[in-house]
């Protein structure tokens, strides 16, 4: 690191995690600072938490002061007190700790040219969480602001699970050479894999069966993080740990939900070593030492590699002392996923999402930043966002039409005063068109939208309860599905109510999921069809889990690497398909609404579909003929268009778009908005758009959000290509095997506690009796 300071060179080091990567990135500022220090800011830190900040900033001190350095430092987000927030603008510290919207907001402000002018070196921690999304893409055009303002300035990124280190580095090198720096890692993790004997659930997420082996585990170490997939998932298995918590070990509970004092008292209670025990979500995920884990326990298959690497780093956090963790699967085709995760940690695999096109919504509310700091022109800017890598090849007429969005709103809403933010002064520069837009965009800046809860009301009567809004997304009228333990028809959305009727008596056509909402990478599910062909590997699995696997090969075939298995039986009075794709639970959902219109269109009379991570199964009154015709690409032309606008999905997508382009305010002085006005707001907006310039810059944003999000088109259409002409179709009598867990999602509801398995397990007995049974 010294020696690329020295050179001036951008620098990616990669370490592993607990290597003391973050301290190393310093490095060079310190040596620069160590005889020059109080002359302005010269080194900024991004982190994308806060409490990874403070924490940097704690350790940071530590060794300035041991050396007797004058050295000055401090942070800056959203909890630092507006006085403070004004003395750092006018006497900035050497160092500077921030945000990704800590730093958008100081980029905003008139004073930026001279606050930053002295800057030299820029480090972002944890670069993987930022770069693939969208708060990676209002950092790269902040540092595009910042190479305007400070010429020369160096870019330090900070990584342990990096997949595409080309990539990274593309993004930091804002055209200049970034040298790769990469410490080896000298103390391999140990990973150990729990199935809990016979006791393996054959379906579930949420791991309650396990509470005994993992409160075993919390009691044999001294400090133990248990991570899981969801908030929902952590409530339960934090009250099944205190059910047999005899000796009233003090386990704590972390997850986003929770009051921002609740969580602060269990971080410090776990930095001070108070704790035996913490259930968290990805809450803990990133960066932060807590020098007191000794064991990291992962509750349900991690869903990525680079993700489990992330989470058992946080034991042992130093670099000569191996992470220790166990995995504790929720179900047994989360064995595999497991199994194929421990192996790609062994073989030094990393994955993730590589970084895409830049936002033009997230363009949109730059741009208005730059505005509120005025001085820029538009030729000028245009060239400075080209140095943002996710804006490399953004055209000239791209950029102008996002831009003349920001000055008018557009041809449909350019009649609106409210909608003219931005102004060309008398030399051309860009400028806002009032002090109120300025303090508009300050409170509003970010691209972080919360998605809400929606109200569940029947049409003719009570309020139900709340629902998730990414479930509704996807629905369209006439769906069923089970909520508040009744079987309901979906009859539309109402602002932010969901409005339904009584269901009937058939099952749900779209039933409840009650898993985790991170997708399966596309690397691990590679692992897991890789583990399936190999026969050899079955054996060294648990019992419960060779013995399925053998039986599937008795009864049909286990899924192969180059071909797509679809299987096609039937059960009482219905015929179910189930396509092993192992693409993810969100590409599986969008191929289960396709495939049910294509099938409805066939004379099928399709009844319902439920999705995993896994596989897809769809019922119907008629068995499937041509399979390879259902399953043709072609599936994501007009049939995805026309799902797409028949649900929710591009008006709600809309709404976040809107909110992040700086259209619609979810703040104002004072004040802040409630999700009703937000989406009665944009709801309207949406209408004008869609009747009177179909080709708004920010429609054209909403469905390329649709298509990389919930939807996961990209995938899916890989998934089709890769399946022309290799699709394996077996016709069984009976249901298989391997389609038993997803056949027991059915109708599933959400049950609180171990309740829930005892209920899958009951279940199980018919479908495996018949499963399981020898071939005649």
């Amino acid at each position: 690191m010294l020696a690329a300071a020295r050179a001036g060179k951008s620098a990616l080091l990669l370490a592993p995690t607990g290597g003391g990567k973050t301290l190393g990135g310093f490095l060079g500022s310190i040596a620069e600072l160590a005889g020059s220090a109080g002359t302005g800011l010269h080194t900024l830190y991004v982190s994308p938490l806060r409490a990874l900040t403070q924490d940097v900033h704690r350790n940071l001190l530590a060794p300035i002061s041991e050396m007797g350095l004058a050295i000055t430092a401090e942070t800056r987000t959203g909890d630092t007190p507006q006085s403070k927030r004004r003395r750092q603008r006018m006497r900035p510290p050497d160092i500077l700790l921030t945000t990704p919207e800590s730093l958008a907001l100081l980029l905003s402000y008139r004073d930026a040219a001279h606050m930053f002018a002295t800057l030299r070196s820029v480090i972002i921690d944890e670069l993987h969480a930022l770069v693939p999304n969208r708060r990676g893409e209002l950092l790269a055009l902040g540092l595009a602001r910042l190479g305007g303002l400070a010429p020369g300035l160096r870019r330090v990124g900070l990584s342990a699970t990096v997949s595409c280190p080309g990539d990274m580095e593309a993004w930091l090198s804002g055209g200049g050479d970034v040298e790769r720096i990469h410490v080896a890692d000298t103390a391999r993790p140990r990973i150990s894999i729990s199935t809990c004997g016979t006791r393996l659930p054959w379906s579930g997420h949420m791991g309650t069966h396990a509470a005994v082996e993992i409160l075993d585990a919390i009691r044999a170490h001294r400090t133990t993080l248990v991570f899981v997939n969801t908030r929902a998932q952590a409530e339960l298995l934090f009250q099944a740990l205190w059910r047999i918590n005899h000796e009233t070990l003090e386990i704590g509970l972390h997850h986003g939900s929770l009051a921002v004092e609740q969580r602060r008292r269990v971080e410090s209670a776990l930095a001070d070593g108070a704790l035996r025990a913490v259930v968290a979500t990805s809450t803990l995920d990133l960066g932060v030492d807590w020098a007191a884990v000794d064991l990291v326990v992962q509750v349900g298959a991690p869903k990525g590699v680079s993700r489990l690497l992330q989470r058992i780093g946080r034991s042992n956090h130093r670099l000569d002392r191996p992470s220790r963790a166990i995995l504790v699967p929720s179900n047994r085709f989360e064995v595999l996923e497991c199994e194929a995760a421990v192996q790609a940690v062994d073989r030094d695999q990393r994955d993730g999402d590589r970084p895409g096109p830049g936002g033009l919504d997230v363009l949109a509310q730059h741009l208005l930043g730059v505005a509120c700091a005025g001085g820029v022109r538009p030729d000028d800017l245009y060239r400075e966002v080209r140095t943002a890598a996710p804006y490399r090849t953004l055209s000239r007429s791209g950029f102008d039409r996002v831009l003349a969005f920001v000055e008018t709103g557009g041809y449909a809403l350019g009649v609106y005063d409210r909608f003219r933010r931005v102004v060309r002064d008398h030399a051309g520069c860009l400028a806002v068109a009032s002090p109120a837009v300025a303090r508009s965009y300050r409170l509003n800046v970010g691209t972080i939208v919360e998605t809400p809860m929606l109200r569940v009301r029947m049409r003719r009567g009570r309020i139900l309860g709340e629902i998730e809004e990414h479930f509704v997304q996807s629905l369209v009228p006439g769906d069923t599905f089970v909520f508040s333990g009744r079987l309901l028809r979906y009859e539309g959305l109402r602002d932010v109510t969901v409005v339904v009727s009584p269901g009937g008596g058939r099952e749900p056509k779209v039933p409840a999921y009650a898993g985790g909402r991170l997708p399966l990478t596309t690397h691990l599910a590679d692992g897991v069809r890789t583990l399936l062909e190999d026969r050899a590997a079955h054996a060294g699995m648990a019992a419960p889990v060779a013995e399925w696997l053998e039986a599937q090969s008795r009864v049909s075939v286990l899924p192969r690497r180059d071909r797509l298995l679809v299987e096609i039986f039937p059960r009482g009075d219905r015929f179910y398909l189930v396509a092993y794709c192992f693409e993810g639970r969100n590409a599986h959902q969008t191929l289960g609404m396709l495939l049910t219109r294509r099938m409805e269109r066939a004379g099928l009379d399709p009844l319902g579909f439920v999705a995993t991570d896994y596989v897809i199964a769809v019922w119907s009154l008629k068995p499937a003929g041509d399979v390879g015709s259902l399953l043709d690409r072609d599936m994501l032309g007009d049939d995805l268009e026309e799902w797409m606008a028949e649900s929710s999905l591009l008006r709600r997508t809309f709404r976040t778009v809107a909110v992040i382009a700086g259209l619609i305010e979810r703040r104002l002085p004072g004040q802040e908005k409630t999700g009703r006005q937000v989406t009665f707001s944009s709801d309207l907006i949406y209408d004008v758009l869609q009747r009177h310039e179909p080709d708004h810059v920010l429609l054209e944003a909403t469905r390329t959000v649709a298509a990389r999000g919930l939807t996961d088109i990209a995938r899916l259409g890989d998934m089709l290509a890769r399946a022309a002409g290799r699709i394996e179709v077996r016709r069984l009598d009976r249901v298989s095997p391997l389609a038993v867990p997803v056949l027991l999602e059915i109708g599933r509801e959400r049950v609180a506690g171990s309740a829930l398995e005892s209920q899958l397990e009951e279940a199980a007995e018919d479908l495996v009796s018949s499963a399981m049974a020898p071939v005649r």
